[in-house]
């Protein structure tokens, strides 16, 4: 990856292990040129490169771009697809296809069709995880309205 592209982005937050990368100010333009990169992304992956991941659904979910507007950094999500990792790398593999399939779209929109880098957007895994969590927790009942008006309380009463 390019080093003058990390410059662009700063860690927002750490939540169990998993960092959310968020640009550190972007201008229109740049939110515009990702908005139109994830939805051609998102329609490459479910025509034209259907069968080239296996059966499981390739989900684009983010995509922040450089300042340059020549790099883009595409986060995705895999949906039913056995072994998330090996189908990341293989998408790592045929990135020059996916780029030359974004330049046949995007190519009058855009003076220069980005450089492109995936990586996997971990936070249905973190969704998935929590409510398991939250399924297991058990939470006593509250006391009864009757059982709180039967104990005295214990409130000061003031001087006059």
């Amino acid at each position: 990856m390019k080093s003058s592209f990390l410059s662009y982005f700063r860690a927002s937050r750490v939540l169990n292990g998993l960092t959310d990368f968020l640009p550190i100010m972007t201008t229109l333009r740049q939110n515009k040129v990702s908005r139109l990169i994830q939805k051609e992304l998102a329609e490459i992956f479910q025509k034209e490169m259907r069968n080239a991941f296996g059966s499981g659904l390739i989900s684009v979910t983010h995509v922040f771009m450089s300042a340059d507007m020549s790099f883009a950094k595409t986060y995705l999500s895999l949906f039913g697809v056995p072994d998330k990792e090996k189908t990341l790398d293989t998408i790592r593999k045929q990135v020059k296809e996916i780029r030359r399939f974004l330049g046949m779209r995007v190519g009058k929109q855009l003076r220069i069709v980005p450089e492109i880098a995936f990586f996997s957007d971990e936070s249905a895994d973190y969704v998935d995880k929590m409510e398991k969590v939250f399924s297991t927790l058990t939470i006593s009942p509250e006391p009864k309205e009757e059982e709180q008006e039967a104990k005295p309380s214990k409130k000061k009463k003031a001087k006059e």
